[in-house]
């Protein structure tokens, strides 16, 4: 579908590396030419790989997307460990790591897959107190992060390498992961090197897929970006939700936002389509009837 400031829908790109996730949305918001244009989960600026963006209406369908599944292609560097936990951090240690066998590695490995409790790095958005905490590190203060259950269901190594850097032994691991959201990658990094006994911090990080978006549909965006595919709302309610077409007197109730009585629904939570097919809203269950959580019809 092509693109135009009457439309809303999502569009996935292919974030490069040195560009926010903020100033992804504004590069959008440019080659749209629309206002309304928000991302759902940010990416580093090192990293690379998939942003969900929601033009116009679509940007209210964000925070309902079933997007908690994503997986990663990263590189991880043991023997040094950096402020941020990634390579744009100062190096605050370097203990080095000797050649290591696969066996410990994988033993290393183990105990952060699966549901775990990690503490975020330090250098993050969450906030303290009404602060970022990337803020208070910058400012020299301690940050001490709770730690949060997320779920790693692959981390796998695909490849290694020992290296020198600057006269520091290291070991050099890609990797590949699907995680919960909220997952830090770079937490992953941080703990594996200390199970070793050392450090370890990014060098790279891609991401190939969030939900069921991938890196096969998504546009890369450049300075030299001039136009971007839109995926329709009705197709990204089809691929994030359970979906109800609705009869014409359920559809007036739904464009005003009113509860459907008698109608239970196959799932907590469900997009109700016209019989033209058409997305309206997500509706959700109470009882045996389907109240709105939100109307996108207009």
């Amino acid at each position: 579908m092509s693109t135009g400031t009457a439309e809303s829908g999502l569009v996935v790109v292919d974030k490069p590396a040195g560009l926010t996730s903020h100033g992804a949305v504004a590069r959008v918001r440019r080659i749209l030419g629309t206002r309304k244009v928000g991302h759902a989960g940010t990416l580093d600026p090192m990293a690379t790989g998939v942003l969900l963006v929601g033009v116009n209406r679509a940007t209210r369908l964000l925070g309902h997307l079933i997007v908690t599944e994503k997986s990663y292609a990263a590189t991880i560097r043991l023997g040094v460990g950096t402020l941020t936990d990634d390579a744009e951090g100062e190096v605050t240690t370097a203990p080095g790591l000797a050649p290591t066998s696969p066996d410990r590695l994988e033993a290393a490995m183990a105990p952060l897959r699966g549901g775990i409790s990690q503490v975020p790095t330090a250098v993050s958005a969450i906030k303290v107190n009404g602060v970022r905490a990337y803020a208070k590190v910058r400012a020299g203060e301690e940050v001490a992060l709770a730690a949060r259950p997320v779920t790693v269901s692959r981390f796998d190594l695909l490849d290694r390498r020992d290296a020198s850097v600057e006269g520091v032994a290291c070991v050099d691991l890609d990797v590949v992961v699907d995680c919960s959201s909220g997952t830090y990658i770079r937490a992953l990094a941080r703990d594996l090197g200390a199970a070793l006994g050392s450090a370890g911090h990014l060098t790279a990080l891609r991401r190939t897929r969030v939900g069921p978006f991938g890196l096969d549909e998504a546009q890369l965006l450049t300075d030299a970006t001039t136009e971007l595919p839109l995926i329709g709302m009705t197709e990204v309610a089809r691929r994030c939700f359970p979906v109800l077409n609705v009869d014409a007197a359920d559809e007036a109730a739904v464009r005003v936002g009113r509860a459907l009585p008698d109608h239970p629904l196959t799932a907590d939570r469900v997009a109700l389509l016209s019989a033209d097919e058409e997305f309206l809203a997500l509706y959700r269950r109470r009882g045996d009837a389907a109240i709105p959580e939100a109307v996108f019809c207009g």
